[in-house]
């Protein structure tokens, strides 16, 4: 995936003004590919983990992605709604309740078949897949032929 396309289609088609990348604990090793990231439109938060236990850690960012968004709620931040990009079956009770006070706009998940099957109990309207040929076209990375990698 080319990221900053990928921004692009976020922006375009669900008018996402603030797109935020969560990746596990900051090592100076991986510094181009931040930049790069960043550079892309994206608001890099980071995983927070001790100094001694850094290099053993997980980089599991899934309640960080969870507290941040519902600290925005409980702080009455002025944002309209959450667009996640994961398929992963531990964020949806955030979901459901995001959507109960009307703040979740969409679920896209990488592809159908790793998907949490919890999602499908939402209406269709609540999620989308990333592996679709016409949204894939939109944010694929082209190699210099013109042709989209991995296809």
């Amino acid at each position: 995936m080319d990221l900053t396309r990928f921004r692009v289609y976020l922006e375009k088609k669900y008018h996402v003004t603030e797109a935020y990348y969560f990746l596990g604990a900051y090592s100076p090793f991986f510094q181009d590919l931040y930049t790069s990231i960043q550079e892309s439109g994206y608001i890099l938060i980071f995983r927070k983990h001790s100094e001694a236990l850094r290099s053993g850690k997980k980089g599991n960012v899934d309640s960080d992605i969870v507290f941040h968004i519902m600290r925005k709620l409980a702080d009455h931040e002025d944002f309209d709604k959450i667009v996640l990009v994961s398929g992963d079956g531990d964020y949806f009770r955030m979901v459901q309740y995001l959507i109960e006070k009307d703040k979740f706009a969409r679920l896209l998940a990488p592809n159908e078949d790793r998907m949490s099957s919890l999602y499908r109990t939402l209406e269709p309207k609540y999620y989308a897949f990333l592996n679709r040929e016409a949204v894939r076209n939109k944010i694929e990375e082209k190699n210099k032929s013109g042709s989209f990698l991995g296809s």
